[in-house]
């Protein structure tokens, strides 16, 4: 799964890498479940940036706080689960990242590292984001991060890892057309090509609260 990450990078290289206009943003070393956070999304056949809730609350729930439990969707399962399919036919985004954390069980404990690219180029995780509106017409958009099965390397830290998709097929991607499921289902398989690279960090990460360069820190070392 993906359940924390970290975006660091300035805005504009952000808006750079993915050819659309920045947005103010603050550095964040440990974004949670629940928090607004960074996505690409097609708009007008533009790309854009906007912040979007980190858990997908499907457009007719009833109850929003559904989304605590929704931050991850499989992407083996995706298109056809009725909490995710149309988001993934209609509502494809990208969420930016300059890494994540996994907690690989170690007995009875799960010890967290953090996860780059090997040359600390951004990332960017597969997305699909929803619309949804309280009883008096408010809205909320709110998203969900794809997981798929692991790398061999991934595989010793966890048994699923985020989709990631290279920026070459970022408008892929992001183009949706509602009969494209074969177009894109190469981009959902794990790619052996990321070169990532772990260290075991503190449990300095394990609170949401702590949003500081310690979180990444290898443990052992303050940042």
């Amino acid at each position: 799964m993906c359940g924390r990450f970290l975006l660091t990078s300035p805005s504009d290289l952000v808006a750079a890498l993915f050819d659309v206009p920045p947005i103010d943003l603050r550095p964040r070393w440990n974004i949670a479940p629940t928090q607004p956070i960074l996505a690409v999304r097609m708009e007008a056949d533009q790309g854009t940036m906007c912040m979007l809730k980190w858990g997908l609350v499907p457009s007719w729930a009833r109850d929003p706080r559904i989304g605590s439990r929704m931050i991850n969707a499989r992407s083996e399962t995706a298109a056809v689960k009725p909490s995710f399919r149309d988001a993934m036919r209609r509502r494809r985004c990208l969420i930016p990242a300059d890494g994540f954390y996994e907690w690989k069980r170690d007995g009875d404990r799960k010890r967290p590292f953090c996860i780059v690219h090997r040359d600390r180029t951004l990332l960017a995780f597969a997305g699909i984001w929803e619309l949804w509106r309280d009883p008096e017409g408010a809205p909320m958009e709110t998203c969900a991060i794809l997981t798929t099965r692991p790398t061999p390397f991934m595989s010793a830290l966890h048994d699923r890892m985020p989709v990631i998709i290279k920026p070459g097929d970022a408008r892929r991607w992001l183009e949706t057309n509602e009969d494209d499921e074969d177009v894109i289902a190469d981009l959902l398989e794990p790619d052996d090509a990321v070169d990532l690279e772990a260290w075991e960090v503190s449990s300095h990460v394990n609170r949401p609260a702590n949003d500081d360069a310690a979180c990444m820190a290898p443990a052992g070392q303050s940042a």
